[in-house]
């Protein structure tokens, strides 16, 4: 079995998550990663729209698009 190894940032989120003791806690800590990863995906979006390589067009475009993998 090979041995599995953790980041710096993994290792300080598992650090910090050992202390949550609730299902409140949890459920906050739940919401509060759910909105850092928004936040993340929020930044990148406006940074696509900024830069051009995102628009009405291509937005319109992905709308009708399909990208699944055909199954035979």
């Amino acid at each position: 079995m090979e041995a599995i190894t953790f980041s710096q940032s993994q290792i300080h989120l598992l650090n910090m998550v050992s202390h949550i003791k609730t299902e409140n806690s949890l459920e906050l800590l739940k919401e509060q990663l759910s909105q850092f990863c928004a936040d993340l995906i929020d930044k990148e979006m406006d940074e696509l729209w900024d830069s051009g390589q995102l628009n009405e067009q291509k937005l319109k475009n992905l709308r009708n698009s399909h990208y699944r993998t055909p199954y035979k």
